[in-house]
């Protein structure tokens, strides 16, 4: 076997960490390793397996004991559970050059991992075992849902990474890429996509895999967790395409605010008050609505810090929001814009440009990031 040849070459400087994340997995536990045994001898590999489980107390501690395999442990987590986490803290643990994350259901065949570790020998900067390259495949069981869940899943992806399956658990990268990474903060399950964004990782191989279902236990893909992948998307967008992503929920919370506004000064019409009063009102609640929406998800990162202050910045770089709004308004009206509706379209002008003002000031001043040295 070429593959096993060339592996040959590789083995002898580099040594190979396997994680697997675990949470009541203890059926699976001493088949995969079987099989994991069966490939370390096969192609006689320097291993280490490293169970990261999450305090499942199901048996798992004693499932790794009883194999007796000395390349073989087991860590329990009792703080910040969830898969992600339990990844990055194998990671850390992990005592050779080359990790793989892995499941443990059975569901990912060890032997693409020569594979993989061929293509990081090769230059690749991180290998994926992947369901939808030529060659791969799903377990024929896989109805209509799951399907469209995982292709809905993989398109939201797209903007992020080309790789044709993100979501993928199974993959391999060097120690030192890892190593040199920072700033990762996963939520929920898709740790690979986290890896690849963050760390910058352009050269991707993917490597076909027959994607298997899990033979025992329960699946631990649950609506939870595919809530958290939307949550985890939202912060990989805001990585990668920070401002645009920022202006947009900004613009997001700026319409909601013209509801409030309206709603409110309806209200206080039908109450009867007069027109000063329903107009004032309307603009100071849609102020503090739009307030507290972008301090609590367009620039989340600055809610901890003193809300009075940020208050009181926010509307004044609203005001001056305002004049620039005006000023630039009347200027193109009288300089620019002299024919006719030229004062509607100085009006919109001005107002994208008392916007993009607003925007600004709040992004750079009123919320600016804090930035801490390592």
């Amino acid at each position: 076997m070429r593959a096993g040849e060339d592996l040959a070459q590789i083995r002898i400087n580099t040594g190979i960490s396997v994680i697997v994340p675990t949470y009541r997995e203890a059926e699976n536990i001493p088949h995969l390793l079987a099989e994991l045994d069966r490939l370390r001898r096969d192609y006689d590999l320097t291993l280490e397996v490293l169970f990261m489980d999450d305090d499942s107390r199901d048996g798992s501690v004693e499932a790794v004991a009883a194999s007796g395999f000395d390349w073989a442990r087991i860590i329990v987590r009792t703080r910040d559970r969830g898969l992600s986490p339990a990844v990055l803290d194998g990671f850390r643990a992990a005592r050779h050059p080359v990790l793989v994350c892995m499941d443990c259901d059975l569901s990912h065949p060890v032997d693409a991992i020569p594979q993989m570790i061929l293509g990081l020998a090769s230059g690749q900067q991180f290998a994926i075992g992947s369901r939808y390259v030529p060659g791969g495949s799903t377990d024929d069981d896989w109805g209509l849902f799951r399907w469209l869940n995982s292709a809905i899943a993989t398109w939201l992806a797209r903007p992020l990474t080309k790789v044709r399956d993100p979501m993928s658990g199974f993959f391999a990268l060097r120690k030192a890429d890892f190593d040199a990474a920072r700033g990762l903060n996963p939520v929920g399950y898709k740790i690979a996509l986290e890896l690849i964004v963050k760390c910058g990782m352009e050269n991707v191989g993917e490597v076909p895999i027959d994607f298997s279902d899990r033979r025992f236990g329960e699946s631990k893909l649950t609506l939870k967790e595919q809530l958290k992948y939307i949550q985890h998307l939202r912060r990989l967008y805001l990585f990668r395409f920070a401002n645009a992503m920022y202006l947009l929920q900004f613009l997001v919370v700026g319409a909601s605010g013209v509801v409030v506004n309206l709603a409110v000064l309806s209200g206080l019409q039908l109450a009867g008050l007069a027109p000063w009063i329903c107009l004032a009102g309307g603009i100071g609640v849609s102020l503090v609505t739009n307030f507290l929406l972008n301090r609590r998800f367009t620039f989340s990162y600055a809610r901890g810090r003193h809300a009075g202050r940020q208050f009181v910045g926010f509307v004044g770089a609203s005001m001056v929001g305002l004049a620039v709004n005006y000023a630039v308004a009347l200027w193109l009206s009288h300089k620019i814009l002299t024919g006719a509706y030229g004062l509607q379209v100085s009006a919109m002008i001005g107002v994208a440009a008392g916007m993009i003002f607003n925007f600004l000031g709040n992004r750079y001043i009123v919320f600016r990031k804090r930035y801490v040295r390592d």
